[in-house]
């Protein structure tokens, strides 16, 4: 199905994974799994932080909303996925399109954001302790996590209007299972060098500099850590950021995959398939990776259970 090339587009076809069709039972129910445990797993991480005081610092509390993050992060993407799955052609009008690829970026650029934070906090926790309870203060928690947002806002509205204002006539096929933006603007029918380097911008802005100052907060961590006498205290250290720089490697890689390779190298089948390990499977490993080996999370957890249990 191809539009008029005079006629502009009302709706796209989501190619997805119409050229595996044998797989797509199996496909759906594995992703439907994933995204339960996703659910399940994040929600467990904000109730639990929210319920024990224990977990009332500000590395929870940033966890807590990297958590929400995740599932509306998630949740912009897998629910039409897993329709389209069982779809025998599926279709996304026009809006919904622009709708969804607004929130994908805006969460993905919150997360970012969040993650920059959650390092700085580190660095704060390790290399500055004795000033560490005036830098994250319970204020300035808040506006950098407002800060996070509100990048996420700027950016979703700003990126999603400099693409959907270009012309969109003739081919409508999508050869993706979601709306993501270089799949989408190769359909515009002007150029798109604007969008390119609006897409350019944003990932090097929001994808590529936090991740370098990420990097140069963990140098700090590194530094001090190495200054640190005995071999134990090291180590007490490092285990109290090695979760985030899990989650900071396994996000940022898949991110810089997906958006900083040379598109001679891709396809739309390698496209799809680095798509379902940032937006399906990387947030399902955020619970697993805060949780296991955590002794303050499961030590909440344990609480929670037992006041529960005993309770009439």
């Amino acid at each position: 199905m191809v539009g008029n090339n005079d006629t502009a587009l009302t709706e796209f076809i989501l190619l997805g994974f119409s050229g595996f069709h044998s797989l797509q039972a199996p496909l759906f129910w594995g992703v439907l799994c994933i995204y339960l445990v996703t659910l399940l797993g994040n929600s467990l991480i904000i109730v639990l932080s929210l319920a024990d005081p224990a977990l009332h610092s500000p590395m929870y509390f940033f966890l807590r909303h990297f958590s929400l993050v995740e599932i509306l992060y998630t949740t912009t993407i897998v629910p039409r996925m897993l329709v389209d799955l069982l779809s025998s052609h599926p279709t996304i009008p026009l809006a919904s399109c622009f709708t969804q690829m607004y929130f994908f970026s805006f969460f993905g650029v919150t997360e970012c954001c969040l993650l920059t934070a959650m390092a700085y906090d580190r660095y704060a926790a390790i290399c500055r302790p004795l000033h560490y309870t005036t830098l994250m203060n319970q204020g300035a928690c808040a506006c950098m996590v407002g800060a996070c947002y509100l990048m996420g806002i700027i950016t979703g509205t700003t990126h999603s209007i400099c693409i959907f204002t270009l012309p969109f006539h003739g081919a409508n096929i999508i050869h993706h299972y979601m709306c993501d933006i270089m799949p989408v603007l190769r359909l515009a029918t002007v150029s798109t060098f604007r969008g390119e380097v609006g897409n350019l911008f944003v990932t090097v802005s929001f994808v590529l500099t936090p991740f370098l100052l990420i990097m140069l907060s963990y140098v700090c961590i590194l530094a001090t850590i190495l200054g640190v006498a005995t071999v134990q205290e090291r180590l007490k250290l490092f285990s109290t950021c090695s979760s985030h720089l899990f989650v900071v490697i396994l996000f940022f890689g898949t991110a810089t995959v997906a958006y900083l390779r040379p598109d001679a190298g891709s396809s739309p089948d390698t496209d799809q398939i680095i798509g379902i390990f940032y937006t399906v499977v990387t947030p399902m490993f955020n619970p697993f990776v805060y949780t296991l080996r955590n002794k303050e999370v499961t030590g909440a957890m344990r609480r929670l259970m037992n006041r529960y249990l005993r309770s009439p």
